[in-house]
């Protein structure tokens, strides 16, 4: 661990679930939920739920929560940290939403199909792909009637953070919400508490952060859940390195070609176009 970090990293398993998932820390996950939610009616309290959420029958795949918790309405929030981009993560988010659907759902008794509303917040170290161009950190999903563009079902949402488009510096910081998004995104970074953070909210979050305050045993653990982020990091930076590597190949490639087409046209020989640009002849005569 660098010795330079004075603040744990909420991007690790350990220092989201210390900062976020104890009941001693609770005001801390109201308030952040509070400016997530927007306008809506106030979360006042929380409970925190079994995060491992078993499914009807033995065969059922289990579902794992970070954290789980119901407002005291009896509306269920997941609240999920994802530091790699998984094939099927929007397939993963729907799957989950499911388990608190159905648990709702009484035994025994009849019922009338009521239900109270479900919420999934992923707080995401990577970026959706974005047809629009537009920088969004901040996406939020609801059932919707295409045709009309409105809401169809608004007890169903899915919040999605995604913190690599949070460019905001400390200077830009406006709302309570900027100032969340800044903290995680940069927390592990920081020596000092921002000026623009001194909530106390805020007060209470530094002071839980601080590596020095760890007893022996959260250290241990604090230490080997950040090895585990920097080892998912080293892979996704390899992979995006390679992905240059031979994004630039290609495009070597691509510009060879187009040479040979062009000296083709200007009747130059296969075997002098071969000695220029280092393409096969078969394939140059194939041009």
């Amino acid at each position: 661990m660098d010795s330079k970090e004075r603040y744990i990293n909420p991007f690790t398993d350990f220092g989201f679930k210390k900062l976020f998932g104890t009941e001693f820390n609770k005001e801390l996950l109201i308030d952040f939920l509070n400016n997530v939610l927007g306008e809506r009616e106030r979360v006042q309290d929380l409970t925190y739920l079994n995060t491992e959420n078993l499914g009807n029958v033995e065969t059922d795949r289990k579902a794992i929560f970070d954290l789980y918790c119901e407002n005291e309405k009896g509306e269920k929030f997941i609240i999920e940290l994802q530091n790699v981009k998984q094939q099927y993560f929007k397939d993963r988010s729907i799957f989950y939403s499911t388990f608190p659907i159905q648990s709702q759902a009484p035994k025994g008794r009849e019922w009338d199909y009521y239900l109270k509303a479900v919420y999934t917040i992923g707080i995401l170290n990577f970026s959706f792909p974005d047809q629009s161009d537009q920088e969004r950190f901040l996406r939020e999903v609801q059932l919707m009637d295409k045709e009309t563009k409105e809401v169809f079902y608004d007890k169903l949402t899915f919040i999605y953070l995604e913190m690599p488009k949070f460019r905001k510096t400390e200077d830009e910081l406006v709302s309570q919400f900027d100032k969340w998004m800044y903290v995680l995104k940069n927390l592990h970074r920081l020596q000092d508490k921002p000026v623009k953070l001194q909530e106390k909210v805020f007060e209470k979050l530094f002071s839980e952060a601080e590596i020095a305050k760890l007893k022996p045993e959260d250290m241990k653990a604090y230490e080997e859940s950040l090895k585990v982020y920097r080892d998912n990091y080293s892979v996704i930076e390899t992979a995006k390195n390679e992905g240059r590597q031979e994004g630039r190949q290609e495009g070597k490639n691509e510009t060879k070609v187009e040479t040979a087409i062009a000296m083709k046209k200007e009747g130059l020989s296969t075997d002098l176009i071969n000695k220029i640009t280092g393409l096969p002849e078969d394939q140059i005569e194939k041009l």
